[in-house]
């Protein structure tokens, strides 16, 4: 995958030197942006060995709208370091995608009332009736929550948009981890459109992202510079059973013709 190939090198090159929370410096690039053309392939990255199976989890566990991972552990323990000791977790992408509070005001009390919006349920019924729609945004960002949260959400809001009969995704992520999160994240929301553009019967377009801050933990300068070196193989294919978006399981889906390079270890910066 060339364009993420050339993000490393951009923020190699460009990016300054910055403290963070970690405790483990970062070389940092202001808002970088690419775009990736879906219809070519699916972007799971091939220069490293990706653990397709985990991401396949999370994406399915971010579906479901839960705000635990105590059913996600089982599968894979990329969020244990920040949920809690009964595995809630403050932040879990899911509880906002599909249960998001909004506070209205009652008509006729003249106080407010918190509902629960089902943004993907919205998303999907704009693109059934409206799909010329310019307002299929979706967050995971609640003010409230996120300034006391461990960790907020990284990869914040979404949008989809529909160009002759095809659907398109651009994320916007306020802050990149470029060696571990980028790959699956480009990984996972390219999935969702597929999954989504399968449920209502279109094609898939364009995956655009924009990173706010997008670093290198100067730990893992080397193994970047090794991936660097490397030459991008074919992009595989996915293939999802013809199942509504609820209904989808683990096995429904294929990762067909996915071949990679060996394995990169990269130490999480938590």
């Amino acid at each position: 995958m060339i364009e993420y190939l050339e993000l490393v090198d951009r923020v190699l090159t460009k990016g300054i030197r910055k403290t963070n929370r970690t405790g483990i410096d970062t070389i940092s690039c202001f808002a970088e942006h690419y775009t990736i053309d879906l219809s070519e392939g699916y972007p799971l990255c091939t220069t490293k060995k990706m653990n397709f199976n985990s991401m396949l989890h999370e994406v399915l566990w971010y579906l479901s709208g839960e705000d635990h991972i105590r059913n996600l552990r089982k599968h894979t323990k990329i969020w244990d370091a920040w949920a809690d000791e009964n595995g809630n977790l403050e932040t879990a992408y899911g509880r906002y995608w599909r249960k998001f509070p909004s506070a209205q005001i009652n008509q006729l009390t003249g106080e407010y009332e918190v509902n629960e919006i089902d943004q993907i349920g919205e998303v999907l019924n704009l693109l059934r009736t409206q799909p010329n729609s310019r307002r299929m945004v979706i967050s995971a960002w609640e003010p409230g929550n996120a300034f006391r949260s461990k960790l907020p959400p990284c990869h914040y809001t979404f949008a989809f948009n529909v160009s002759e009969k095809k659907l398109n995704c651009h994320l916007t992520q306020r802050s990149g981890d470029i060696a571990l999160g980028i790959p699956f994240n480009i990984a996972a929301y390219s999935l969702l459109t597929q999954i989504l553009a399968k449920e209502v019967n279109l094609n898939v377009g364009y995956f655009s992202h924009t990173i706010v801050d997008a670093h290198i933990y100067v730990n893992h300068i080397d193994g970047l510079k090794e991936q660097l070196k490397r030459k991008p193989k074919s992009k595989p294919k996915i293939e999802i059973e013809n199942k509504p978006i609820d209904q989808l399981k683990f096995e429904d889906f294929k990762l067909i013709g996915y071949e990679s390079c060996e394995p990169i270890k990269f130490e999480v910066a938590v």
